[in-house]
């Protein structure tokens, strides 16, 4: 629909028309005087009127008021659980009739002027129709395949969603919770008859273990009509079997726990797999083996405790590193601490100084010394028989000048412009609440390339002065705490939370910071994941770098993948601009160790490591379908529920339910005088009459 605005009033109108009458009166008043016949005068006349009024008009702004409508007709989704469950329980022909009668309907709707399209649990999987659907997707997330329609189609012409599913799901919440705003027409698939079958249900382990020392591995067997009978549960390791365990199935429906104990004796991540050996009259033998994955450290971190004399803080700061599985604490008094109880010369991966360089004994300030010269990271904790004129010549990155004995209580405020590693703002917050800690009082310095984690807030006011500090000296990381009394931060933290987190992280990301070691290799190659499924893709991300560590790209890589059998597989590819990932997808299940290699500056560069690929099997854990859930949604939502032999009483519904076309409508206004064919309008009549009075003779 057209219509004509202007900017000003229309009755200017007759003022357009008087002006082109009397431009063009003006110049044709006397037909006699002119050389042509009087037909033909006023013809020019009419067209010098028209070409001065319409240029008159245009002066009003006439405006174009385009108002368009489109017409979006209603859409329903068939939304088909495509994953592997459906093919364990139906027979191939089945499936087949299936996805013709699911065709049929979405024919007879489009006949009917609907759209209708066809979503699965792959969100970027849209087939133009269900025939030729593999039914291979390896879990059911069916709160996510209808959250998305709800998505996609909101404030869009939704008449109906058709969900074609057994209602099983393995992923996400219920779809029951969702909220509808259109029917859901389920069309339940399966059979809801609990069939006879056994399965491991779930395993539970370790992730991680370290080398040597026994970790425990439970198995959880159910079984489904086979109570009274016996079956083996067989734990193997690259083919040979580590233990075998008897399972009696007193009763039916019944779920039983059987714990293996293992040794890590080899480092890596170790493949064990755990088999239920097949009883005559099982559903499916796919749900009789589980796969685990254990990866083995060769040893944990150690942390050095060192003080010269016992302290709280010393049992804080050793519970919070406790915590963490991959540290190992060690406490060392000297004149305390038995002397064939401590290996002086073990190596440690980190040293907390409580109070060291001291006063008081030499035995730990010379330790600390030993240590330091290995390049052993060093976390300071100043305290009031810390020796400061030593510490400064130690630490390396304060210094700080006491005033006599006098000391000070402050509290921590946390830097905003620390960047080595993350904080929670909750974690920050609570932080700032934390009980003052006792501090010499004087002056600071930071060295050079020092960066302050925690200033001093003295009462409400926040001094430029350092609490805790992170820095370098002679290539080591070190840290300086220059205060002691935190053990009143983790045990008020505590009493108010039940829970210490904020100062436990503070704790175990200062020394994770510190035991970190800098890489400087100039190749590296690296998986995205350390796990990935049958299904993913595995992504390798390449970094090389040049002598002054500048990003380069256009090396040629080769890489080598081999998997627990010991057979490799040949890559080849070339490191091109950053962003780039190499992709190799279709591998089997198991543990690949990677060996990735190129040529820099005439030297050939390498890069190991491992990832694992397991295999989903979350579809064959549960078979029985669940029509009282898709019954449920139904109800909710006001749709209803069908069989797979009912999609024409399905079809007849939704085409009864007379769904209208939506109509969009959008306006668009323009300025007459931007319209091309105007202003060769105007050029053309303009053109006539000055050719023909040129023709005729005429001025």
């Amino acid at each position: 629909m057209t219509s004509l605005v202007t900017e000003y009033s229309l009755w200017y109108l007759p003022l357009c028309l008087l002006a082109g009458g009397l431009y063009a009166f003006v110049l044709y008043q006397k037909p006699q005087d002119q050389p042509w016949s009087r037909s033909l005068h006023w013809a020019l006349a009419g067209l010098r009127f028209g070409v001065a009024t319409l240029l008159a008009f245009l002066l009003l702004g006439p405006l174009l008021r385009l108002v368009r409508n489109f017409y979006e007709k209603p859409t329903v989704v068939l939304a088909v659980d495509d994953s592997q469950s459906l093919a364990l329980v139906s027979k191939p022909e089945a499936l087949t009739q299936l996805a013709t009668r699911l065709d049929a309907l979405a024919t007879r709707l489009r006949d009917q002027n609907f759209e209708v399209e066809i979503q699965t649990l792959n969100e970027k999987n849209r087939p133009a129709q269900v025939a030729g659907l593999p039914f291979a997707a390896p879990a059911t997330n069916l709160s996510g395949l209808l959250g998305r329609v709800q998505t996609n189609y909101e404030n869009r012409n939704l008449a109906g969603i058709v969900l074609v599913s057994d209602g099983i799901y393995n992923q996400g919440t219920s779809p029951a919770y969702l909220p509808f705003k259109t029917g859901v027409y389920a069309i339940g698939l399966g059979d809801t008859l609990p069939q006879s079958d056994l399965s491991l249900k779930a395993v539970y382990h370790n992730k991680i273990a370290y080398l040597g020392n026994q970790f425990p591995l439970v198995a959880e067997v159910a079984n489904a009509g086979f109570a009274g009978r016996q079956v083996s549960l067989t734990l193997s390791q690259n083919g040979r079997t580590l233990d075998t365990k008897r399972v009696d199935f007193k009763t039916d429906n019944g779920l039983q726990q059987v714990q293996f104990l293992l040794t890590a004796n080899d480092r890596g991540m170790q493949h064990y797999v755990l088999t239920i050996n097949a009883l005559d009259g099982e559903f499916t033998t796919k749900n009789n083996t589980r796969h685990v994955y254990v990866d083995v450290l060769d040893g944990r971190e150690k942390i050095l405790l060192v003080a010269p004399a016992p302290h709280p803080d010393l049992k804080a700061i050793r519970s919070a590193l406790e915590k963490n599985e991959n540290y190992q604490v060690v406490l060392y008094l000297p004149g305390i601490t038995p002397e064939d109880q401590f290996k002086r010369n073990e190596k440690y991966d980190v040293v907390v100084a409580h109070q060291l360089p001291s006063n008081l004994s030499a035995t730990g300030s010379n330790l600390v010394k030993e240590l330091v010269a290995k390049g052993t990271p060093v976390w300071y904790v100043v305290g009031g028989v810390t020796s400061l004129p030593s510490f400064n010549t130690a630490a390396g990155t304060v210094a700080i000048n006491a005033n006599g004995l006098q000391t000070d209580k402050v509290t921590p405020a946390f830097n905003p412009g620390f960047n080595k590693f993350t904080f929670s703002d909750e974690n920050k917050a609570l932080l700032t609440k934390f009980p003052p800690v006792q501090v010499p009082f004087g002056s600071y310095r930071l060295g050079a390339g020092t960066e302050v984690l925690l200033y001093q807030r003295v009462g409400s006011l926040q001094t430029t002065k350092p609490l805790l500090v992170l820095g370098q000296a002679e290539g080591r990381k070190n840290a300086a705490l220059l205060g002691e009394g935190v053990w009143q931060w983790r045990l008020q933290e505590y009493a108010k939370n039940n829970g210490a987190l904020a100062f436990d992280d503070l704790v175990i990301k200062l020394v994770q910071y510190l035991s970190a070691k800098d890489d400087k290799r100039k190749f590296r190659v690296n998986p995205t994941a350390s796990e990935y499924y049958t299904s993913d893709v595995v992504e390798f991300e390449t970094e090389v770098y040049n002598d002054i560590y500048e990003k380069i790209y256009g090396q040629k890589v080769d890489l080598v993948l081999t998997n627990e059998g010991g057979q490799t597989t040949n890559y080849t590819y070339v490191n091109s601009a950053e962003g780039f990932r190499y992709r190799v997808s279709g591998l089997k299940e198991g543990v690949y160790r990677f060996r990735a290699s190129t040529q820099l500056a005439g030297k050939t560069e390498t890069s190991t490591g491992e990832f694992t690929v397991r295999e989903m099997a979350l579809e064959a854990l549960a078979t029985t379908a669940d029509f009282g859930l898709l019954r449920q949604l139904a109800r909710q939502t006001g749709g209803e529920f069908y069989r797979p032999d009912q999609t024409e009483q399905l079809a007849e519904l939704l085409t009864t339910q007379k769904s209208a076309s939506l109509i969009h409508s959008t306006e668009e206004m323009r300025e007459v005088l931007h319209l091309r064919w105007l202003f060769f309008a105007l050029v053309a009549l303009a053109s006539v009459e000055w050719f023909v009075r040129k023709f005729k003779g005429a001025y």
